[in-house]
């Protein structure tokens, strides 16, 4: 039987800082993120037995690669940790985060550390997209393409136009509530900016058009930004839990995973699923693989939901394809409230992509520390009450990559 995989906490910077123009490496987010960590925690490091690196591109944006080294350099204690470096476009946190907790389900190591960065800003939007491009069929799908990211997710809503309709007024509801969120979230890196529904609904040069039906208020941010977080095996969380006089069962663990990958070109997904009542099967499947490996019936016994909404229409889909509602039917838990904080499920308690940042490495285990705050009543303002079970989505690409946690007690 699997070693049970305990989440320990971590540390997230601060997604409203620009780092650029702060001068500073991206090394020094990692350095913050695990020095923070471990401060957060209590963790000593010479506990730490390996560490995973989350990370999209950085040879793009910081002409940097072999980040897994960097972690060595984080703290003395590291030198000679074994150490990797993981890439799954958006969803690299998250398969940071499946090596290191299948390092401890086979009984390697008792604590690792996991750690997503991204530093976005050192280069102009349209150089960022183009970067970014490359989560796609590049050739194919970005080259000679301005923002090509929000053009294929305009496509995702223009497949559910078509086979279900698709309103965008509940799509600039979906940007409202995560704007609102994440005015709760002192971390959120859009947590005094101004947003409404009513202002999500316009289309005007505040509120421009991106690509097809996608505008501003729709997209995810350009984030700098690093998390760190701590895993361990029971015998890891049993020695922590002891030296902290608290009981290891109250610690939040890592009740169930899912991960699929589908066909890398939107076009060819889209084809593939045709005849299918989700518009994205593979990421159903990894939902229904999660809820499975972690005894659920389903998304009624989750308290909450992280999801990826770099647009709003992956939220939308995130929405049917976790089961809130039928195939199709997205927009009547929009309508209800049903994913607003006090209503039955809430979504992006944190503020999601849209509000909080979207640091694409570090996106995955940013989720998955929300989740953990959330399941110890941690969460501050954005508390969701008597949340026991939290879910998280990390999409890569397209609808490429999708990974799903459970996290409970």
């Amino acid at each position: 039987m699997a070693e049970p995989v305990y989440v320990l906490g971590g540390y997230q910077t601060d997604f409203a800082r620009n780092w650029t123009k702060e001068n500073k490496h991206i090394m020094a987010m990692i350095r913050e993120a695990v020095e923070g960590g471990l401060s957060e925690t209590g963790i000593d490091p010479e506990s730490i037995e390996v560490g995973h690196v989350g990370n999209f591109a950085a040879e793009l944006y910081s002409m940097q690669g072999h980040l897994g080294a960097f972690l060595v350099d984080a703290n003395p204690a590291f030198s000679g940790l074994p150490t990797a470096r993981h890439e799954a476009a958006c969803a690299s946190g998250s398969i940071a985060l499946l090596a290191a907790s299948a390092e401890i389900e086979a009984g390697r190591y008792d604590t690792a550390m996991v750690v997503g960065v991204e530093q976005m800003k050192t280069v102009d939007p349209k150089t960022g997209g183009d970067y970014l491009g490359t989560a796609a069929w590049y050739e194919r799908e970005a080259e000679g393409v301005d923002f090509p990211f929000p053009k294929l997710f305009g496509r995702l809503g223009d497949e559910y136009d078509k086979r279900y309709g698709l309103k965008d007024e509940h799509l600039a509801q979906i940007s409202a509530v995560n704007y609102s969120n994440a005015k709760r979230n002192p971390l959120a890196q859009t947590r005094s900016w101004y947003m409404t529904e009513e202002h999500a609904n316009s289309t005007d040069k505040f509120n421009s058009v991106i690509g097809g039906r996608i505008k501003v208020s729709d997209c995810s941010q350009v984030t700098d930004g690093a998390v760190a977080l701590f895993l361990a095996s029971r015998k890891g969380a049993e020695k922590y839990a002891s030296q902290r006089g608290i009981d290891v069962d109250s610690l939040p663990r890592i009740l169930g995973w899912g991960h699929r990958t589908a066909p890398i070109e939107f076009t060819t997904k889209v084809a593939e699923s045709a005849d299918n009542e989700y518009v994205l099967p593979h990421t159903r499947r990894a939902i229904v693989d999660a809820f499975e490996r972690a005894g659920l019936s389903g998304v009624d016994d989750v308290d909450a939901i992280e999801t990826h909404d770099c647009f709003t229409t992956s939220e939308y889909m995130a929405i049917d394809h976790f089961g809130l509602t039928k195939p199709g039917e997205s927009w009547k838990a929009v309508e209800e409230g049903v994913i607003e904080i006090g209503g039955k499920t809430p979504i992006n308690p944190s503020g999601g992509l849209i509000g909080a940042g979207h640091p694409v490495g570090a996106t995955g285990c940013r989720q998955l520390l929300d989740a953990h705050k959330q399941v110890q009543g941690n969460a501050g303002d954005y508390q969701v009450d008597n949340a026991k079970t939290i879910a998280t989505l990390n999409i890569g690409g397209s609808g490429t990559t999708s990974c799903c946690f459970i996290v409970g007690h």
